[in-house]
């Protein structure tokens, strides 16, 4: 869950920053950043929780560029959705599902890469503690 969390404070900053600059209205701007990043947030959950599966790390398919490319179809998705809903303008729909996804799916794949390693060096850790007992 702190994986989720964490992402969720990157996606919500990104998500104000383009809605805001796309509509020039703060509060428009504010309720897209709101609404988006929470759909994704949940999303990005279960997207965690369908990459988890055995089939998937038996297969080696936890490349943080292949969850990315997942996520990004996902994402992209959802902001055209919500700013299309929000605003009913087929292009501020368009032009947020093509900017702030392409910024987050960047945040995403280095937020991979530190969570990635931060599970590598508790594993090592965990190993170093095991066989020091033993």
């Amino acid at each position: 869950m702190k994986k989720t969390i964490s992402f969720a404070g990157i996606h919500f900053t990104v998500a104000f920053t383009v809605a805001y600059v796309l509509t020039g209205d703060i509060l428009l701007g504010s309720l897209i950043a709101m609404v988006e990043p929470m759909v994704n947030t949940v999303a990005f959950y279960f997207h965690e929780k369908a990459w988890q599966t055995p089939l998937l790390k038996r297969l080696g398919m936890n490349h943080p560029g292949r969850k990315t490319a997942s996520f990004a179809t996902v994402h992209f998705s959802v902001a055209f959705g919500v700013a299309y809903l929000l605003t009913g303008d087929i292009l501020v729909g368009s032009v947020m599902a093509m900017i702030e996804p392409s910024i987050n799916t960047m945040a995403y794949y280095f937020h991979e890469r530190v969570w990635q390693n931060k599970e590598r060096f508790q594993l090592m850790q965990c190993h170093h503690h095991h066989a020091a007992k033993a």
